[in-house]
């Protein structure tokens, strides 16, 4: 019988090591298919909630944030897209790359949670920010996002135009910065174990072996 785990991913779409840590993540599960049953939810983080409905450049943003130069920013990025190719994700960077306010993203992904959608939301707003270079907090392109995984487009728009949900993304963000949250990706265990960071794929399945011995050792 397999072990029944809880996962929370707690991310944003901005961050492009969450693409690296779930993609690590989801190959450790795969290679404990025969020991574990994982039940994963995705939990909302903004690494930046006061970004202009406008966005900002991607390299003026990095090396704002981060006090980098250029050239760290260029090195950084190189090393993100080999990391993401080794997940077999594109990570196509571009001179005119941007970063986006992703609370809408959020927004979406909180419903998605209820038509059981949202890994697959969550890959495709991914591929749509990083790979295709799409404005993520635009309406249109959220909508025909939620389209493309098998979402009602004209729901996602009406959620969207309507504000619905705000509070409720609001509450849980809240509730993992309070709970000592800083960074993402962070990948919370059965609501008692926390795995920071992008992680390779034989960290998480170490410590995901780790964490069901503690379980087992404390219910015995």
């Amino acid at each position: 019988m397999k072990d029944q785990i809880d996962i929370q991913f707690v991310s944003d779409i901005m961050c492009p090591w969450c693409v690296v840590g779930l993609g690590n993540l989801n190959e450790a599960l795969a290679q404990l298919d025969d020991k574990v049953s994982a039940k994963i939810t995705f939990q909302p983080f903004e690494l930046n909630p006061d970004m202009p409905q406008e966005g900002q450049d991607f390299n003026e943003h990095i090396q704002q944030k981060y006090g980098i130069s250029k050239e760290q920013s260029d090195q950084n990025r190189q090393t993100i897209k080999e990391r993401g190719q080794e997940v077999g994700f594109d990570f196509a960077f571009k001179p005119e790359s941007r970063m986006w306010n992703s609370f809408d993203a959020h927004r979406l992904m909180h419903w998605a949670e209820h038509e059981e959608k949202q890994a697959e939301l969550k890959n495709a707003l991914f591929k749509a920010h990083f790979t295709h270079g799409q404005d993520i907090s635009n309406y249109d392109v959220l909508s025909g996002v939620a389209a493309a995984v098998g979402l009602d487009p004209k729901a996602a728009k009406g959620i969207l135009e309507s504000g619905q949900f705000a509070e409720e993304v609001r509450q849980k963000e809240a509730f993992w910065q309070q709970n000592g949250i800083t960074s993402v990706p962070t990948v919370i265990i059965n609501n008692k174990y926390a795995i920071s960071g992008g992680q390779p794929a034989e960290v998480f399945k170490k410590s995901l072996e780790d964490i069901m011995e503690q379980e087992k050792a404390g219910s015995a």
